[in-house]
C-alpha cells in the first residue's frame, strides 16, 4: 500500500512539473504611445546630467541619465555627455512620432551647450520654447554670529 501511494505521489508530481515547464510566458506589449509635441526636461548638476522626455500634459515617456550612455564619474557632467544623451533621447522619441519639443532647464551644470548642439546637429525636432527653471536660493539658515573680542 505504501509503495502504491508513493508511486501515485511521484506520478502526480511529474504531471505538475510537465505542466509548469510547458506554461507559456506572457510578454507584455509596449504601449503604442504617439506624441507629436513633448517637453524635454534637462537637469544638470555638478555630477550628472538627466534628460526626461514627457508628453505635453507631463506624462513621462523616456528618461535617461548620462550613466546609461556609459559615461562614468566626472565625465557624466560634461557637455559632450549631454550631447550624446540628448541625441539618443531624440532618436528614441522619433520612434514615438516626436516632431516639436519645448526645453526646460534645471540646475547649474555645464551641459546646456551640449543639449543645443545635439538638437541643432540632428535637426529631428523643432524647438517651441526654452524655459529656465533653476531655483534661486533666498532666505536660508541663520548665519553665524560674529565673534566678540
Amino acid at each position: 500500500v505504501n509503495y502504491l501511494l508513493s508511486m501515485v505521489f511521484i506520478i502526480y508530481n511529474l504531471k505538475l512539473l510537465i505542466i509548469m515547464a510547458t506554461k507559456k510566458k506572457v510578454v507584455k506589449k509596449k504601449k503604442d504611445i504617439k506624441i507629436s509635441a513633448g517637453i524635454l526636461y534637462v537637469q544638470t548638476t555638478n555630477n550628472n546630467t538627466i534628460v526626461t522626455l514627457t508628453t505635453a500634459e507631463g506624462a513621462k515617456v523616456l528618461w535617461w541619465g548620462a550613466g546609461t550612455q556609459n559615461f562614468k564619474w566626472s565625465k557624466k557632467s560634461t557637455p559632450y555627455a549631454a550631447e550624446v544623451l540628448t541625441k539618443s533621447i531624440l532618436q528614441e522619441g522619433k520612434n514615438y512620432g516626436l516632431e516639436r519639443v519645448g526645453i526646460v532647464f534645471r540646475g547649474t551644470g555645464m551641459a546646456r551647450e551640449g543639449v543645443f548642439k545635439a538638437i541643432n546637429e540632428t535637426g529631428m525636432v523643432d524647438i517651441e520654447y526654452i524655459h529656465e527653471d533653476t531655483g534661486i536660493q533666498f532666505g536660508g539658515c541663520k548665519g553665524i554670529r560674529p565673534k566678540r573680542n
